[in-house]
C-alpha cells in the first residue's frame, strides 16, 4: 500500500512539474524539497499510511531565501490529521537551511 501511495505522490510531482517547468521554461526547485518533506514524513511516520500531499506555496524570508510549505495528510488508526513540512532554502547556492515538520491534530 505504501508503494502505490509514493508511486501516486510520485506521478502527481511529476504532473505538477511538468505543468510548471512548461511554463516557466525550467524545473521548479520545490520539487527537490517536495522529494526531501515526503522522506521526511515517511520516516517520522513509519506505521501511518500517508493519504494526501499538497505543495502550499513559497513565502519569502529575507533576500534571496525561501520556505515551502508542503501539507501531508496522515492516517492513524482511522485518525487524519496533517503534518506540514516547511523547508527553507537559499536560492542562490540551492542549499537546505532548515526543516521543521508540526503535527495538526484535531481538525
Amino acid at each position: 500500500m505504501k508503494k502505490i501511495i509514493m508511486i501516486v505522490m510520485g506521478i502527481f510531482l511529476f504532473l505538477q512539474a511538468g505543468v510548471l517547468s512548461a511554463e516557466a521554461g525550467e524545473k521548479p526547485d520545490y520539487e527537490k524539497y517536495g522529494k526531501i518533506a515526503i522522506a521526511v514524513v515517511q520516516a517520522d511516520y513509519p506505521e501511518n499510511e500517508v493519504t494526501d500531499y499538497e505543495y502550499k506555496g513559497r513565502n519569502t524570508v529575507a533576500k534571496n531565501f525561501v520556505e515551502d510549505n508542503f501539507n501531508f495528510l496522515v492516517a492513524s488508526k482511522g485518525v487524519e490529521f496533517n503534518v506540514i513540512v516547511t523547508v527553507q532554502h537559499d536560492l542562490r547556492n540551492k542549499k537546505l537551511l532548515s526543516l521543521k515538520v508540526t503535527e495538526q491534530k484535531g481538525k
